[in-house]
């Protein structure tokens, strides 16, 4: 079994290639050929609701998989729109909801909406992203949350959005060794611990976000893949209950990498 952190590193090394490998899977390509070929055409909620291939990829690529069925909920979402301060998406504190209405804005666009290039190349390089995503989660899950904090960390701007979004406070209860039970806490006190522990602002440069989900994910082997984890074959006789210090762990796989 390879390890989160090896995997990991082998799909972020070159993303793009991964990507386009993700792209040439047959069953991927004939779906993204359908959407290009088709989205133009829709003009409507109507129609985008009404072909069911093209609304299950739009879904898929705003993250909402797992809400295609509830056909009744997006169509309140898209037929209110954005623009309003009352309306649906901008109540909802799932912010995904609102990126979707965004992307297809038939309130304030109508029958033009589909023609912009979000909803069309914008929209398939999301797709492909969420695709490989999931294709890596099925193998391992520390490296589908590893690729989904590296997508969103641009948009962390405080505490309180990693509070909001599970994945993004699982790497980050992870990273810390924050125990889970903290999340039962206080949502203030949750977002002081946070403050505490890690520099916000660090996840905006490319390299401190690196050396974050290097630590996420050397961690996550510790905790999850033992007998893969390539820094436990520096020990014998080791468990994730040992006590060993998370950052005398990582300088451990650093040295392991040949980083010093």
């Amino acid at each position: 079994m390879i390890s989160t952190s090896t995997s990991y590193q082998l799909i972020s090394k070159d993303l793009q290639k991964s990507l386009n490998r993700t792209a040439s899977d047959p069953l991927i390509a004939r779906e993204t050929k359908y959407y290009l070929e088709n989205i133009g055409k829709v003009k409507s909620v109507d129609d985008l609701l009404g072909d069911h291939r093209l609304y299950s990829f739009a879904m898929k690529a705003s993250g909402l998989e797992d809400m295609i069925y509830a056909k009744g909920f997006i169509r309140k979402i898209l037929t209110e729109g954005i623009d309003s301060e009352n309306a649906f998406a901008n109540r909802l504190a799932d912010k995904r909801y609102k990126e979707f209405a965004t992307t297809f804005n038939f309130v304030r666009y109508g029958p033009v909406t589909t023609t912009f290039e979000r909803t069309q190349k914008g929209t398939v390089d999301n797709y492909l992203r969420q695709s490989l995503e999931a294709s890596s989660g099925d193998e391992d899950p520390g490296v589908r949350l590893a690729l989904y904090f590296s997508r969103k960390a641009a948009e962390i701007k405080n505490s309180f959005d990693i509070l909001a979004d599970p994945a993004l406070l699982q790497v980050v209860q992870v990273a810390l060794s924050l125990p889970e039970e903290t999340a039962m806490g206080n949502i203030d006190a949750q977002a002081a611990m946070i403050n505490h522990k890690l520099d916000i602002e660090s996840l905006k440069d490319p390299k401190g976000l690196e050396r974050f989900l290097a630590r996420f994910t050397t961690l996550w082997d510790v905790k999850n893949n033992v007998t893969s984890a390539p820094v436990m074959t520096l020990f014998t006789g080791i468990s994730p209950s040992s006590g060993l210090d998370a950052d005398l762990l990582l300088s451990l796989q650093n040295i392991k990498r040949g980083s010093f």
